[in-house]
């Protein structure tokens, strides 16, 4: 698995906590939250952990934790065991919002808040995939963007270049602005650049887009599995 490569473009020093969200379900969080923990341990000499923000699909385990640990080569760790890195888990795949209703259970924000602060104790900085992408309801008037806007959580924006993100990848970045939520990276997952044609397309522009409009903030190639 070539995970030791990356771009040219280099992170910015890590807070203690981010967010991962795509632009869509499917652009390729899980696969990027691991190469991200695995590279601020490089690059940056820290120690980072992972959390699952909602799980769905899943009676027990997070199968996105799981998938983290092993893509980062790691094993299960005692946070993993006890749920702190995924404290959210419903049965159903379906979006968190349904999941949670099917469960008959509510979304404890909380729950997710004290679990965040108790990886943070213990590691350096805390990766916090989420579910889906911002505008993913917890409730009818409560969505993850405002979850992420009222904890202050800067943002690792997940795209890629299949057709049509250039759009969504677009208005993930105005919906962050307009909450003056701070944009860390874009992680540009080129396992998905099935099209040359395309995805050339898309990535020069979303490198110009954001070179305009956040300037500073780094567009960071993710190499395919």
């Amino acid at each position: 698995m070539p995970m030791n490569n990356h771009s040219e473009e280099r992170l910015p020093a890590a807070p203690e906590a981010i967010f991962i969200s795509g632009i869509d379900t499917d652009a390729g969080k899980t696969y990027c939250t691991a190469w991200l923990a695995m590279a601020l341990a490089r690059e940056q000499g820290l120690d980072v952990i992972t959390q699952k923000f909602v799980q769905t699909g899943c009676d027990d385990m997070s199968e996105d934790i799981e998938a983290h640990r092993r893509i980062t080569g790691r094993g299960l760790l005692d946070v993993d065991i006890d749920h702190t890195t995924a404290p959210v888990i419903f049965s159903y795949p379906a979006s968190a919002q349904l999941a949670a209703r099917i469960d008959g259970r509510e979304i404890d924000v909380d729950l997710i808040d004290r679990s965040t602060d108790k990886l943070k104790e213990r590691f350096d900085t805390v990766l916090i995939e989420g579910a889906g992408g911002l505008m993913v309801p917890l409730t009818d008037s409560f969505l993850t963007v405002d979850y992420i806007a009222t904890r202050h959580l800067p943002v690792a924006l997940v795209t890629n270049g299949v057709l049509g993100s250039i759009n969504h990848t677009i208005l993930s970045i105005e919906a962050l602005a307009s909450r003056d939520i701070p944009l860390y990276a874009i992680l540009y997952n080129k396992h998905f650049d099935t099209d040359p044609l395309i995805s050339a397309d898309t990535h020069g522009f979303i490198e110009r887009y954001a070179a305009t409009h956040c300037p500073g903030v780094p567009v960071i190639d993710i190499p395919s599995m």
